[in-house]
């Protein structure tokens, strides 16, 4: 069963692959508007790092490795999965949802990797030379196990962002137009990009725990950034927020379906 969801994922990959470059042109603009958007983030923080030291407990080249770790975690999310994620309401407005519902897989594996952008994937490789580059500067170098964790730490994040935009899109089975919701949430998603310790406790405790946006990037940037003997507590925070938000959209996407109503009905 396995086996065949990975050639099936495997298919949908090359399919997108030539779909990108076919239109070389509109890659190319995609990737350069979202690195000039990465750099705009690096100079926000700079300028306001030539005012002051710290920011709570991060310095100014924790903050790049943490905006670093937050471009990272958004492009592999927008590569695999914000294009498909988007797309479901208007599937469900125009009833082409149907003929992903009669494929024999699940249909939230259908609905979710019909397209993949290798732009994102360049721009999630810029990501990383950044959060390299931070390292360098803070004159550490993280051991093994930290970057195990760190690594692990990322796809848990952008399991978080998955499963909340999923559970948004779903909200189309009752509302004919749900694309604000989705790309609502995907500009809040930057607050990812911030220290968690500008935030006040109460904002901070809901976007930790109901809405765990503010652990998505900080978790893991504070694993491989910050020298901590036990970095095990950070890790477990990630870990049942991204389990427990990813579970509730499975339950949540299962429940919308059966309020569908086919185009064929």
């Amino acid at each position: 069963m396995v086996r065949r969801y990975i050639e099936i994922y495997s298919i949908m990959l090359r399919n997108s692959l030539i779909r990108e470059m076919s239109f070389k042109a509109n890659f190319l603009l995609w990737m350069l508007v979202e690195v000039l958007w990465f750099v705009g983030q690096i100079v926000f923080f700079s300028i306001i790092f030539g005012n002051v030291d710290r920011i709570g407990d991060w310095t100014k080249w924790e903050v790049v490795l943490l905006v670093g770790t937050h471009q990272m975690i958004s492009q592999l999310f927008q590569a695999f999965f914000f294009v498909n994620v988007a797309n479901i309401p208007e599937l469900v407005r125009t009833g082409k949802l149907d003929s992903l519902l009669v494929l024999p897989v699940d249909s939230q594996f259908a609905v979710s990797t019909k397209q993949f952008g290798l732009d994102s994937i360049v721009n999630t490789i810029v990501g990383g030379v950044v959060v390299v580059f931070s390292l360098t500067k803070l004159g550490y170098v993280p051991s093994p196990t930290s970057i195990v964790l760190y690594l692990i730490a990322i796809c848990f994040g952008v399991a978080v962002h998955y499963s909340i935009m999923l559970s948004l899109a779903a909200v189309s089975f009752w509302i004919v137009r749900a694309q604000g919701l989705v790309y609502g949430y995907f500009n809040f998603l930057n607050i990812a990009r911030y220290p968690d310790s500008i935030f006040p406790p109460l904002f901070k405790f809901i976007f930790s725990w109901i809405v765990p946006v503010v652990v998505v990037s900080n978790v893991p940037a504070r694993v491989l950034a910050k020298s901590l003997g036990q970095p095990w507590g950070l890790m477990s925070k990630l870990v049942i927020a991204s389990t427990v938000i990813f579970c509730l959209s499975r339950s949540f996407w299962t429940f919308a379906l059966r309020r569908y109503s086919s185009a064929s009905s």
